[in-house]
């Protein structure tokens, strides 16, 4: 299953065909420079919650790709009150089936406003089932043990953890809500962007390793293949500067 990593917590995903593009945060992420967003043509785009660093370029990849807008509801209406019409609201616990995959809605512990300071509703992450195999979105989180539900109702092939601290969870945090989730092959996102979240990313790789954990930072605009149920142990392909 093919990533593509344009910062921050910004990744696209190729699910059936589809191009999933979650939390969409790049023009302002001077870490990203050098992604051509008006390049991005996405077919859903996924948002965890309503915080700046999680939205900002939504508008303008949605409406340049018609991309089908996943989030709570009161995101919902803040995008639908700014012209965009194609919006699936969805809320924690929810799930909503497409001829690609699942989309169910996980518990998130962190706070949500909009970028106007207006009430963004409760912080949540994806869980995404297809033929092709499964992986987790936590969003911005604490670690919480309903993460605990995560692996024992779903069978996670890799899952994307906030390893900044500060903010989320840290990187010892993200250690434990992989066994939680009873999932070996992490990909970090919410970390370095900012001072508050500057990690050192050599020790995070040797903490999952000493764990039995496999932890990927992918640099910003590359592709990787993520393994999904071989039975063979991690390890990736990588591919520069793949843009969907």
């Amino acid at each position: 299953m093919k990533v593509t990593y344009f910062g921050h917590s910004c990744f696209s995903v190729e699910v059936g065909g589809k191009a999933l593009l979650f939390d969409p945060f790049i023009r302002p992420n001077q870490l990203a420079a050098q992604i051509d967003v008006a390049a991005l043509k996405p077919d859903y785009i996924l948002i965890s919650h309503g915080h700046w660093d999680h939205v900002a370029d939504v508008v303008e990849i949605a409406k340049t790709s018609g991309a089908e807008i996943i989030c709570n509801f009161e995101i919902g209406n803040w995008f639908a009150g700014q012209g965009l019409k194609n919006i699936s609201q969805m809320n924690s616990g929810g799930k909503k089936m497409y001829d690609w995959g699942m989309v169910k809605v996980t518990n998130a512990i962190h706070s949500s406003s909009l970028p106007d300071n207006s009430y963004g509703g409760i912080a949540g992450g994806f869980i995404i089932e297809s033929e092709e195999g499964n992986f987790y979105y936590s969003g911005d989180t604490a670690l919480t043990m309903d993460m605990q539900l995560t692996g024992k109702y779903h069978k996670i092939d890799f899952a994307f953890l906030p390893i900044g601290d500060n903010f989320t969870m840290d990187m010892d945090d993200a250690i434990l809500c992989a066994d939680m989730i009873k999932c070996s092959n992490i990909i970090g996102m919410h970390y370095d962007t900012f001072p508050a979240i500057e990690i050192d990313k050599k020790r995070a790789v040797e903490k999952f390793k000493e764990a039995g954990k496999e932890l990927t930072l992918i640099k910003i605009g590359d592709t990787v293949d993520m393994p999904v149920r071989t039975g063979l142990p991690g390890g990736h392909t990588h591919t520069k500067n793949l843009v969907h």
